[in-house]
């Protein structure tokens, strides 16, 4: 019988409809190098971006976009949470309390759980000047969400220019963010 110590940790990686998520299965390739066990949550837009057949084969999990039904079985219990890439419209509802999808309800629980979230990111210019985007992000760091944004990490792109970013989207510093005890620190609850 294995133990709660056993078991393998549980990465939990939110997928947003933005160009890079196609190639998300880069993502998972690392987590399991590096001893996590996935479950790939998809924003319902995300749906057309990703091959989740592919996803399911590499993670053994179905792809989930909603909540489960009535008798079905539950996820594993998240032990770390990446949402990459994380969209300008994803970001502004999470920080607003709007929780309309399955994602964006797991994300709405995650700062009461203390499950360490970090966000990549992937916004145009345009998007990122916008006061509300600033404020959403300012509000996330608030709630101790690691935020990969700004140089030496991502930085918005020209509109019309993300194809040419896709190469350099850099999945690997989500897993450093989360295995980071900088990102992982929790604020005390008073």
């Amino acid at each position: 019988m294995t133990g709660e110590a056993d078991r393998r940790k549980v990465l939990y990686v939110i997928v947003c409809a933005a160009g890079p998520a196609g190639d998300v299965g880069k993502l998972v390739t690392l987590a399991h190098q590096r001893g996590w066990d996935v479950q790939v949550i998809a924003t319902p837009s995300a749906l057309d971006f990703i091959d989740t057949e592919a996803l399911e084969a590499q993670t053994g999990r179905r792809v989930r976009s909603q909540y489960r039904k009535p008798g079905e079985p539950r996820s594993p219990k998240a032990d770390a949470i990446i949402v990459a890439p994380a969209t300008y419209n994803t970001i502004n509802k999470w920080a607003n309390g709007i929780s309309d999808t399955y994602a964006l309800g797991i994300l709405a629980e995650a700062p009461g759980l203390d499950i360490p979230t970090t966000v990549l990111p992937f916004i145009n210019t345009a998007l990122a000047a916008r006061k509300p985007f600033r404020e959403s992000l300012a509000s996330l760091r608030e709630e101790r969400i690691c935020i990969l944004w700004g140089k030496g990490q991502i930085e918005a792109h020209t509109p019309g220019t993300g194809e040419s970013a896709l190469t350099k989207y850099p999945w690997h510093l989500t897993l450093q963010a989360i295995e980071n005890s900088r990102c992982n620190q929790k604020a005390s609850r008073g």
